[in-house]
Protein backbone atom coordinates (compact mmCIF):
# COMPACT_ATOMS: atom_id res chain seq x y z
CA UNK A 1 0.00 0.00 0.00
CA UNK A 2 1.59 3.52 -0.95
CA UNK A 3 2.16 6.00 1.81
CA UNK A 4 -0.76 8.13 0.42
CA UNK A 5 -2.82 5.08 0.66
CA UNK A 6 -1.83 4.49 3.99
CA UNK A 7 -2.64 8.35 5.09
CA UNK A 8 -5.63 7.85 3.62
CA UNK A 9 -8.49 8.79 6.40
CA UNK A 10 -6.14 9.70 9.16
CA UNK A 11 -6.24 13.39 10.79
CA UNK A 12 -3.41 15.07 8.59
CA UNK A 13 -0.78 17.73 10.87
CA UNK A 14 2.07 19.85 9.15
CA UNK A 15 4.81 20.40 10.80
CA UNK A 16 5.46 23.97 9.60
CA UNK A 17 9.62 24.72 8.60
CA UNK A 18 11.05 26.77 6.34
CA UNK A 19 12.64 26.69 2.63
CA UNK A 20 16.32 26.50 4.23
CA UNK A 21 14.95 23.09 5.82
CA UNK A 22 12.35 21.63 3.82
CA UNK A 23 12.60 18.80 5.47
CA UNK A 24 12.32 19.68 9.30
CA UNK A 25 15.25 20.38 11.83
CA UNK A 26 16.24 17.13 12.90
CA UNK A 27 14.96 17.40 16.57
CA UNK A 28 11.88 17.70 14.95
CA UNK A 29 12.23 14.64 12.97
CA UNK A 30 11.48 12.63 15.72
CA UNK A 31 8.29 13.45 16.01
CA UNK A 32 6.92 11.59 12.90
CA UNK A 33 7.38 8.02 14.87
CA UNK A 34 5.10 8.91 18.08
CA UNK A 35 2.29 10.76 15.43
CA UNK A 36 2.15 7.64 13.12
CA UNK A 37 1.64 5.72 16.65
CA UNK A 38 -1.33 7.86 17.02
CA UNK A 39 -2.49 7.89 14.13
CA UNK A 40 -1.49 11.01 12.92
CA UNK A 41 -0.62 11.97 9.10
CA UNK A 42 2.37 14.45 9.33
CA UNK A 43 4.06 16.37 6.82
CA UNK A 44 6.92 18.88 6.74
CA UNK A 45 5.38 22.17 5.14
CA UNK A 46 6.98 25.50 3.98
CA UNK A 47 5.30 28.00 5.23
CA UNK A 48 5.56 30.46 2.57
CA UNK A 49 4.89 27.93 -0.34
CA UNK A 50 2.21 29.29 -2.55
CA UNK A 51 1.21 25.62 -2.86
CA UNK A 52 -0.08 24.81 0.17
CA UNK A 53 -4.31 24.20 1.06
CA UNK A 54 -3.87 24.96 4.82
CA UNK A 55 -7.13 24.10 5.62
CA UNK A 56 -6.40 20.68 4.10
CA UNK A 57 -5.12 20.35 8.08
CA UNK A 58 -6.72 19.07 11.45
CA UNK A 59 -3.65 21.21 13.00
CA UNK A 60 -0.61 23.15 11.56
CA UNK A 61 2.13 23.58 13.88
CA UNK A 62 4.79 25.94 14.21
CA UNK A 63 7.91 24.28 13.94
CA UNK A 64 11.19 25.82 11.79
CA UNK A 65 9.97 28.82 10.13
CA UNK A 66 13.34 30.13 11.14
CA UNK A 67 14.04 32.86 8.16
CA UNK A 68 11.04 35.27 9.06
CA UNK A 69 12.62 38.01 11.02
CA UNK A 70 13.49 39.76 8.07
CA UNK A 71 9.90 39.48 6.70
CA UNK A 72 7.88 39.72 9.68
CA UNK A 73 5.04 41.18 8.51
CA UNK A 74 4.54 39.20 6.07
CA UNK A 75 4.76 36.13 8.11
CA UNK A 76 2.19 37.51 10.51
CA UNK A 77 -0.24 38.25 7.53
CA UNK A 78 0.05 34.67 6.56
CA UNK A 79 -0.29 33.30 10.26
CA UNK A 80 -3.44 35.01 10.70
CA UNK A 81 -4.74 33.34 7.28
CA UNK A 82 -4.14 29.56 8.74
CA UNK A 83 -6.61 27.37 9.90
CA UNK A 84 -6.17 25.48 13.37
CA UNK A 85 -2.76 27.55 13.60
CA UNK A 86 -1.03 26.67 16.49
CA UNK A 87 0.17 28.93 18.63
CA UNK A 88 -2.71 30.83 17.23
CA UNK A 89 -1.84 33.59 14.85
CA UNK A 90 -2.68 36.35 17.90
CA UNK A 91 0.33 35.00 19.79
CA UNK A 92 2.36 35.09 17.04
CA UNK A 93 2.32 39.05 16.46
CA UNK A 94 2.40 39.29 20.29
CA UNK A 95 5.91 36.81 20.78
CA UNK A 96 7.95 37.80 17.43
CA UNK A 97 8.38 41.49 18.55
CA UNK A 98 9.85 41.47 21.97
CA UNK A 99 8.96 44.39 23.27
CA UNK A 100 6.32 41.82 24.82
CA UNK A 101 9.07 41.90 27.43
CA UNK A 102 8.07 45.00 28.59
CA UNK A 103 4.22 43.88 29.42
CA UNK A 104 5.75 40.75 31.33
CA UNK A 105 7.68 43.11 33.14
CA UNK A 106 4.64 45.20 33.83
CA UNK A 107 2.60 42.47 35.19
CA UNK A 108 5.61 41.69 37.57
CA UNK A 109 7.83 39.14 35.88
CA UNK A 110 11.44 39.11 36.55
CA UNK A 111 13.13 40.80 33.42
CA UNK A 112 16.66 41.68 32.17
CA UNK A 113 16.48 45.70 32.61
CA UNK A 114 16.16 46.69 28.89
CA UNK A 115 16.59 49.79 27.18
CA UNK A 116 14.83 50.01 23.75
CA UNK A 117 15.96 52.60 20.96
CA UNK A 118 13.81 53.43 17.78
CA UNK A 119 15.13 53.16 14.63
CA UNK A 120 14.68 57.24 15.07
CA UNK A 121 16.89 56.99 17.86
CA UNK A 122 20.51 57.93 18.78
CA UNK A 123 22.21 56.08 20.88
CA UNK A 124 23.91 59.52 22.20
CA UNK A 125 24.73 58.32 25.98
CA UNK A 126 25.79 54.94 26.16
CA UNK A 127 27.39 54.37 29.60
CA UNK A 128 31.21 54.62 29.92
CA UNK A 129 31.31 50.98 31.67
CA UNK A 130 29.97 47.33 31.73
CA UNK A 131 29.46 45.15 29.06
CA UNK A 132 25.88 45.34 27.39
CA UNK A 133 24.08 42.91 25.03
CA UNK A 134 22.74 44.58 21.99
CA UNK A 135 20.21 42.97 19.67
CA UNK A 136 16.98 43.89 17.54
CA UNK A 137 13.61 43.58 19.07
CA UNK A 138 12.65 41.50 16.04
CA UNK A 139 15.15 38.48 15.38
CA UNK A 140 15.85 34.93 16.07
CA UNK A 141 18.52 32.46 16.22
CA UNK A 142 20.41 34.71 18.18
CA UNK A 143 21.59 36.60 15.18
CA UNK A 144 22.60 40.35 14.65
CA UNK A 145 23.18 40.21 18.77
CA UNK A 146 26.75 40.87 20.35
CA UNK A 147 28.44 41.37 23.65
CA UNK A 148 30.49 44.34 24.47
CA UNK A 149 32.40 46.05 27.03
CA UNK A 150 31.94 49.61 27.24
CA UNK A 151 35.11 50.79 29.05
CA UNK A 152 37.00 48.93 25.60
CA UNK A 153 37.55 51.70 22.97
CA UNK A 154 37.04 49.07 20.26
CA UNK A 155 33.87 47.61 21.60
CA UNK A 156 32.23 51.06 22.34
CA UNK A 157 33.15 51.83 18.31
CA UNK A 158 31.77 48.51 17.73
CA UNK A 159 28.58 48.59 20.13
CA UNK A 160 27.86 52.39 18.13
CA UNK A 161 28.13 50.88 14.85
CA UNK A 162 26.39 47.73 15.84
CA UNK A 163 23.05 50.23 16.63
CA UNK A 164 23.46 52.46 13.76
CA UNK A 165 23.46 49.16 11.17
CA UNK A 166 19.98 48.15 12.93
CA UNK A 167 18.72 51.19 12.55
CA UNK A 168 19.35 51.83 9.02
CA UNK A 169 17.72 49.01 8.59
CA UNK A 170 14.74 49.84 10.40
CA UNK A 171 15.22 47.85 13.36
CA UNK A 172 14.24 48.69 17.02
CA UNK A 173 17.75 48.10 19.17
CA UNK A 174 17.46 46.19 22.68
CA UNK A 175 20.30 47.23 25.15
CA UNK A 176 20.79 44.97 28.14
CA UNK A 177 23.24 44.64 30.83
CA UNK A 178 25.12 41.59 30.38
CA UNK A 179 24.10 39.06 32.71
CA UNK A 180 27.61 37.19 33.70
CA UNK A 181 26.03 34.80 35.73
CA UNK A 182 25.56 32.43 32.30
CA UNK A 183 29.48 31.74 31.98
CA UNK A 184 29.49 30.10 34.65
CA UNK A 185 25.43 28.78 35.23
CA UNK A 186 24.11 28.98 31.40
CA UNK A 187 20.79 29.28 30.32
CA UNK A 188 18.38 27.04 31.32
CA UNK A 189 15.19 26.67 28.93
CA UNK A 190 12.24 25.09 30.41
CA UNK A 191 9.64 23.66 28.09
CA UNK A 192 6.07 23.57 28.55
CA UNK A 193 3.53 21.01 26.16
CA UNK A 194 -0.42 21.38 26.63
CA UNK A 195 -1.83 19.56 28.88
CA UNK A 196 -5.91 18.68 29.70
CA UNK A 197 -5.81 21.82 32.28
CA UNK A 198 -3.21 23.71 30.48
CA UNK A 199 0.81 23.95 29.87
CA UNK A 200 2.91 21.00 31.79
CA UNK A 201 5.91 20.96 32.37
CA UNK A 202 7.75 18.49 30.50
CA UNK A 203 11.72 19.11 30.48
CA UNK A 204 14.67 21.61 30.81
CA UNK A 205 17.72 22.01 29.25
CA UNK A 206 21.28 24.03 29.46
CA UNK A 207 22.82 26.25 27.05
CA UNK A 208 26.17 27.76 27.34
CA UNK A 209 27.24 30.78 27.00
CA UNK A 210 27.27 32.14 23.76
CA UNK A 211 28.12 35.92 23.16
CA UNK A 212 31.56 35.87 23.53
CA UNK A 213 32.21 39.15 22.23
CA UNK A 214 31.07 42.07 19.42
CA UNK A 215 28.55 40.88 16.53
CA UNK A 216 30.62 40.54 13.32
CA UNK A 217 27.72 38.68 11.36
CA UNK A 218 26.96 35.04 11.22
CA UNK A 219 25.88 33.23 7.89
CA UNK A 220 22.58 30.73 8.72
CA UNK A 221 19.60 30.57 10.55
CA UNK A 222 20.81 30.65 13.95
CA UNK A 223 23.87 30.26 16.46
CA UNK A 224 25.55 26.87 17.30
CA UNK A 225 24.20 26.04 20.57
CA UNK A 226 25.92 24.13 23.37
CA UNK A 227 22.83 22.02 25.15
CA UNK A 228 22.69 19.36 27.94
CA UNK A 229 19.54 18.06 30.09
CA UNK A 230 19.12 20.16 33.47
CA UNK A 231 16.60 19.48 36.22
CA UNK A 232 15.46 23.34 37.19
CA UNK A 233 15.33 24.45 40.30
CA UNK A 234 12.36 25.48 42.31
CA UNK A 235 12.91 29.01 41.71
CA UNK A 236 13.03 29.02 38.05
CA UNK A 237 10.51 26.71 37.99
CA UNK A 238 7.86 29.03 40.00
CA UNK A 239 9.67 32.22 37.16
CA UNK A 240 8.47 30.26 34.16
CA UNK A 241 4.95 29.49 36.12
CA UNK A 242 4.53 33.54 36.38
CA UNK A 243 5.36 34.16 32.72
CA UNK A 244 2.80 31.78 31.68
CA UNK A 245 0.08 32.65 33.93
CA UNK A 246 1.28 36.31 32.50
CA UNK A 247 0.63 35.70 28.53
CA UNK A 248 -2.30 37.08 26.69
CA UNK A 249 -5.71 34.77 26.97
CA UNK A 250 -3.61 32.69 29.58
CA UNK A 251 -1.80 29.81 30.11
CA UNK A 252 -4.47 27.18 28.22
CA UNK A 253 -4.49 28.86 24.66
CA UNK A 254 -0.36 27.81 23.52
CA UNK A 255 0.27 23.64 22.39
CA UNK A 256 3.85 24.85 23.75
CA UNK A 257 5.80 27.52 25.30
CA UNK A 258 9.52 27.58 26.45
CA UNK A 259 10.71 29.86 29.14
CA UNK A 260 14.62 30.80 28.94
CA UNK A 261 15.96 31.75 32.21
CA UNK A 262 19.58 33.27 33.51
CA UNK A 263 20.72 33.94 37.14
CA UNK A 264 20.45 37.72 37.69
CA UNK A 265 23.01 39.51 40.24
CA UNK A 266 21.54 38.95 43.17
CA UNK A 267 21.48 34.69 41.89
CA UNK A 268 17.05 34.71 41.30
CA UNK A 269 16.28 34.20 37.93
CA UNK A 270 15.51 36.49 35.00
CA UNK A 271 13.18 36.21 32.34
CA UNK A 272 15.54 36.56 29.08
CA UNK A 273 12.53 35.48 26.40
CA UNK A 274 9.33 33.57 26.42
CA UNK A 275 9.28 31.64 23.49
CA UNK A 276 5.72 30.71 21.71
CA UNK A 277 6.34 31.15 17.88
CA UNK A 278 9.42 28.68 16.36
CA UNK A 279 11.14 27.69 19.78
CA UNK A 280 13.78 24.77 19.22
CA UNK A 281 11.97 22.10 21.67
CA UNK A 282 15.45 19.70 22.28
CA UNK A 283 13.09 16.91 22.49
CA UNK A 284 16.56 14.80 21.64
CA UNK A 285 17.70 15.97 25.05
CA UNK A 286 14.84 14.34 27.26
CA UNK A 287 13.65 10.64 27.07
CA UNK A 288 9.74 10.82 26.22
CA UNK A 289 9.51 14.49 25.46
CA UNK A 290 9.28 13.56 21.90
CA UNK A 291 5.79 11.02 22.91
CA UNK A 292 4.91 14.29 25.28
CA UNK A 293 4.79 16.27 22.67
CA UNK A 294 3.22 14.03 20.39
CA UNK A 295 0.14 13.69 23.16
CA UNK A 296 -0.01 16.95 22.82
CA UNK A 297 -0.76 17.38 19.78
CA UNK A 298 -3.05 14.79 18.79
CA UNK A 299 -5.40 15.81 22.14
CA UNK A 300 -5.45 19.13 20.17
CA UNK A 301 -6.15 17.05 16.52
CA UNK A 302 -9.40 15.11 18.66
Amino acid sequence: MSDNRAARGKPRVALITCAELPELDPDDRLLSAPLADRGISVEPVVWDSAEVDWAGYRLAVLRSPWDYPSRRAEFVAWAETVPALANPADLVRWNTDKRYLRELAAAGVPTAPTTWLDPNADWNDPPATGEYVLKPAIGAGSLDTGRYDLANVEHRQLALAHVKRLHAAGRQVMVQPYLSAVDSAGETALLFFAGPDGLRFSHAIRKGPMLLGPDYGAEGLFRAEQISPRTPEEAELAVAERVLAALPGGPGRPLYARVDLIPGPDGAPVLVEVELTEPSLFLAHDPGAAERFADAIAARVR
